[in-house]
């Protein structure tokens, strides 16, 4: 897997929306595979919340028959987080300040949530 390109992809998504203070890319699973993020936060934790929030709110999808889901937002007194599918094996999330234009976020994320699915699905050369 290319890290170097996820990091890219992720500062890119930053640098294109004003209100964006941190990013990570985890397996569905909550595992962290790349983290663009604060001191502050702690990357490993984050990526395991994302994963069981975004479990969460799969599931009620399905269950209410509302098809497969794209993204949850959770709004906060200080801004918000999104959490994106990466198809069915991974997830994006991305935190926002209170200046965030969550439309515009949604709307600049997908080309970039189609680029981390090809980063994280192309295969290693043989031999490294």
């Amino acid at each position: 897997m290319d890290h170097k390109a996820l990091a890219l992809e992720m500062r890119g998504l930053r640098e294109q929306v004003a209100g964006i203070t941190d990013t990570a890319v985890a397996a569905a699973d909550g595992l962290l595979i790349a983290a663009d993020t604060a001191d502050s936060i702690d990357p490993e934790g984050l990526a395991a919340l994302a994963a069981a929030g975004l479990g969460l709110a799969r599931r009620t999808a399905e269950a209410t028959d509302r098809g497969a889901l794209h993204r949850t937002v959770t709004y906060g007194s200080h801004g918000c987080a999104a959490f994106y599918a990466v198809g069915n094996t991974a997830l994006m999330v991305v935190l926002g300040d209170e200046g965030l234009d969550v439309e515009r976020l949604h709307r600049a994320t997908q080309p970039t949530l189609d680029r981390i699915g090809s980063i994280l699905t192309q295969k290693a050369p043989e031999g490294v």
